[in-house]
């Protein structure tokens, strides 16, 4: 019983709508009625700035870490480490879900990335900087986002099944469906980088704009 009522907080947790709810009290829009239409820390940076869409991913990922560290106020899971890490993977994703469809906000929410770093971050640390590695340095050579995410998402179970080879069935399961999970919600992104209509973050402007000058 005490386990259902975690995972429903987390759940709560999750749903609290971050870009919606700034977008709303700061500058009096819907967040999801412009750029993507995306709720999440992507669509905020394009939209409203640097400044509130590093905030949206910040209290994003800090729910996924809230989300886990829940289980800690279970005493009995304290010396079973196997138990303890399945009740967090279960806090975590039911965080991503209240994400993805928040109950506060008509349940349209974003895609869970940064939720779900938080989440990974509160259980494996090592993981998660890994996968940022591999963000950040395929941000660096493309400045797509979308294929930044999907590709960390893909590394993730590369460093549970191999890398760290977490002995945990339940972990390595939830590492395979979160690269999965990432690709369903990341269906229009995919098409339009095949496409070549996919936005690039605007960062990295000076680096590009050297470039262009080497060349000329």
């Amino acid at each position: 019983m005490n386990e259902i009522l975690l995972i429903l907080l987390a759940y709560l947790i999750g749903s609290v709508p971050t870009s919606v709810w700034i977008s709303k009290h700061f500058f009096d829009i819907d967040i999801r009625d412009y750029g993507s239409g995306n709720a999440g820390a992507t669509n905020t940076y394009r939209v409203l700035g640097p400044k509130w869409g590093t905030s949206v991913m910040a209290i994003d990922m800090i729910k996924g870490i809230v989300a886990v560290k829940l289980a800690l106020l279970l005493p009995e899971y304290a010396d079973a480490e196997l138990s303890l890490q399945n009740l967090q993977t279960g806090l975590g994703l039911a965080a991503v879900v209240g994400h993805i469809f928040p109950i506060w906000a008509d349940f349209k929410g974003g895609k869970g990335v940064a939720t779900l770093f938080g989440m990974v971050l509160g259980i494996s640390p090592w993981t998660a900087i890994g996968c940022v590695g591999v963000f950040m340095i395929v941000l660096y050579l493309t400045r797509f986002v979308s294929l930044s995410s999907i590709l960390a998402s893909l590394a993730f179970p590369v460093f549970i099944l191999v890398i760290f080879n977490v002995d945990n069935p339940v972990y390595r399961i939830f590492a395979i469906t979160v690269a999965l999970l990432v690709l369903l919600t990341h269906q229009k992104n995919i098409s339009r980088l095949f496409s070549g209509n996919e936005s690039k973050m605007p960062i990295l402007k000076n680096r590009d704009r050297r470039k262009q000058q080497k060349g000329e």
